[in-house]
């Protein structure tokens, strides 16, 4: 299995998916396009693609310039038939390749956030296994409609799209399931004077939170992460 891991901004990375991936003895290839690294020109030499999370929105061409390519991409790797994971941005980045129509602000969520399953998620290969309902982190503004076909899968009160897939194989997720209670606390610090602009208190509630909701959070991301992989 050779999968393409495009990182969207620094000190993000494959978290829980990185430990499935290396579980199943897969092979990454990671690209950096905001950074310069070329984006394939399509998936033939790739079995699955995997887009990260980041600060910026999805309709930040300007900025972002490879951001159509990368669309164009993503569905290439469907025509295909291969697998398609978004995570965060990356699951706005997919509803905007298919047609969902991106809604930057509004749906703000920050920590470790409850989030219920749709029924259609019940006989799904990635979330069927997974708890009706868990806490899970969360860290985004935006939110997005479903594109044409898509089954949504999870939401909450505050972003109804928290998952979807479309077809076999891709998949969006809103949440950071891939982001466990040890890659939360790099986060808090590495990201602090940003944090600290809009959650000043959260130095102080991260340990009880992470306590309280990190284990099962961390069940339930790297159960999510394994049947992805299981998926591809």
């Amino acid at each position: 299995m050779r999968v393409l891991v495009v990182q969207n901004f620094d000190n993000t990375g494959l978290g829980q998916v990185g430990t499935a991936l290396i579980e199943a003895g897969a092979a990454t290839d990671l690209r950096k396009p905001y950074l310069g690294d070329p984006l394939p020109s399509d998936a033939a030499r790739h079995d699955a693609v995997i887009v990260l999370g980041g600060e910026q929105n999805a309709l930040a061409d300007d900025d972002y310039p490879y951001f159509p390519d990368l669309l164009a991409l993503l569905r290439d790797f469907a025509e295909r038939d291969r697998a398609v994971l978004g995570i965060c941005l990356g699951a706005q980045l997919v509803a905007r390749a298919f047609g969902g129509e991106n809604r930057i602000g509004g749906a703000m969520e920050f920590g470790w956030c409850g989030v219920a399953l749709a029924p259609e998620a019940k006989t799904d290969l990635v979330l069927g296994k997974v708890p009706e309902r868990f806490p899970i982190f969360q860290w985004h503004d935006d939110t997005f409609s479903l594109p044409p076909g898509a089954v949504r899968l999870a939401g909450n009160d505050a972003t109804a799209n928290q998952a979807f897939r479309i077809g076999r194989a891709v998949y969006g997720f809103q949440f950071h399931f891939e982001a466990d209670s040890e890659m939360v606390r790099d986060w808090s610090t590495t990201f602090a004077p940003t944090i600290a602009a809009r959650h000043p208190d959260w130095p102080q509630r991260l340990e009880a939170e992470m306590a309280r909701k990190g284990p099962g959070a961390d069940a339930a991301g790297l159960a999510i992460a394994r049947a992805w992989v299981d998926m591809v």
